[in-house]
């Protein structure tokens, strides 16, 4: 896992300096795990890691959320040799005009995966339309979660949140191997401590 955390970094996937996220927050991080494409030994890596805590849980389907997801969502589709749907994030005017692609059964149960959480609420919005059509969603499997409240967003609404590692112990991971300084560490600290002082509980790794 300290490896994986490792990894991350010098693909660029974990960066530090001023960034506004999607929901609006000012952070001195950024995870962009769209750079995963472009490694395939690392999104492996990554599919095969989400792959051993997707295995403890009870599902028919995999549902990636596009767009960052959906790489994620196939590399670990491949790796457990499940089927993928993924919820489409407007409808086409032509064609099928599906909201959700891929084939699924009303009552199966899906599995949201995404590359990471800050806040609940696009994890929500995507799993509206899964809902609609008929399926289950009670977990969503994300690789970072932020400590932000997203847990407990999600937990609010009744879904239950998996995440391979939280932030902040990419950030220790990253303080002990020499990859950030002690000043990053403790300022990166701070920011989430300020914006995000949640209930999430930290997953084992």
């Amino acid at each position: 896992m300290s490896s994986l955390a490792q990894r991350l970094f010098d693909t660029g996937c974990v960066q530090f300096g001023t960034f506004t996220l999607k929901s609006g927050l000012t952070s001195p991080i950024y995870v962009d795990l769209r750079l995963l494409v472009s490694d395939p030994p690392l999104l492996r890596e990554v599919a095969r890691t989400m792959a051993e805590r997707a295995q403890t849980l009870t599902f028919d389907r995999i549902a990636a959320i596009p767009y960052a997801g959906l790489p994620i969502g196939t590399a670990l589709s491949l790796e457990m040799g499940r089927p993928l749907i993924y919820p489409r994030q407007r409808v086409k005017a032509h064609g099928t005009q599906r909201i959700i692609e891929g084939k699924f059964e009303a009552g199966e149960t899906a599995l949201v995966v995404d590359d990471l959480i800050t806040q609940g609420a696009s994890k929500v919005e995507a799993i509206a339309p899964l809902e609609e059509a008929g399926l289950t969603v009670t977990d969503v499997l994300v690789l970072i979660n932020r400590g932000q409240g997203g847990a407990r967003e999600l937990a609010q609404m009744g879904y239950k949140l998996h995440a391979i590692f939280h932030l902040t112990d990419i950030l220790e991971n990253l303080r002990a191997s020499g990859r950030i300084t002690p000043v990053q560490h403790a300022d990166t600290l701070r920011y989430l401590g300020n914006t995000g002082p949640s209930t999430d509980s930290k997953p084992k790794t």
